[in-house]
């Protein structure tokens, strides 16, 4: 029995050593030399402290910052640890009475605006963490954060464009802005926190 025994426990052993201590120290390694950023968590860093990741969206609900997808995640908004989508049909009424909400917590916020409201500001993405709005959302924000900020509408758009990200290799995806680093640049232009 132990001669059948040894051969599959020193097999256990020795691919238990490669797959779960070698390759992944490997792996971490390459990662760590040629892409630290990444393979740190891609955080965003302000004054040496990390106050957020490019990966993963933030809730602001201040007017005074561009609002970013609305997340699925619960019991917190942004939660990493609970992604996953709603899975709430177009059909379904608890979908509609949320969407019904986001848009008028978005009318609230800037009653004046008579534009149509983009369809990524009041529905939530796939993951629940998504960092980004396409640029329509940003310029739907873009004269309430203005207002509310007492700072000209071409400023904030100036600032969209410079965050805007275009398609990856120029074929894949659509643009996109990054909503926690576009609401970093609009403190540091403003002079805010």
């Amino acid at each position: 029995m132990l001669k059948v025994l040894r051969p599959a426990i020193v097999s256990f052993l020795l691919l238990s050593l490669l797959t779960g201590i070698a390759y992944p120290l490997l792996v971490t390694g390459i990662s760590q030399v040629t892409m630290p950023g990444k393979a740190n968590g891609s955080l965003i860093m302000k004054d040496g402290k990390p106050v957020g990741s490019s990966l993963i969206g933030q809730s602001f609900s201040d007017p005074k910052y561009f609002w970013g997808r609305p997340s699925a995640t619960g019991p917190m908004p942004y939660n990493a640890a609970s992604s996953g989508g709603s899975n709430l049909g177009p059909t379904n009424p608890a979908l509609m009475d949320a969407v019904k909400a986001r848009v008028q917590a978005l009318r609230d916020a800037d009653p004046g605006n008579t534009q149509p409201i983009p369809v990524d500001l009041v529905t939530a993405s796939a993951s629940g963490l998504d960092p980004h709005i396409s640029p329509a959302a940003a310029e739907y924000q873009v004269a309430r954060v203005a207002r509310v900020r007492n700072i000209a509408p071409d400023a904030v758009r100036k600032l969209v464009a410079e965050h805007t990200e275009g398609r990856q290799f120029g074929i894949l995806g659509e643009p996109r802005v990054n909503v926690l680093a576009l609401n970093l640049a609009l403190n540091a232009e403003t002079g805010t926190h």
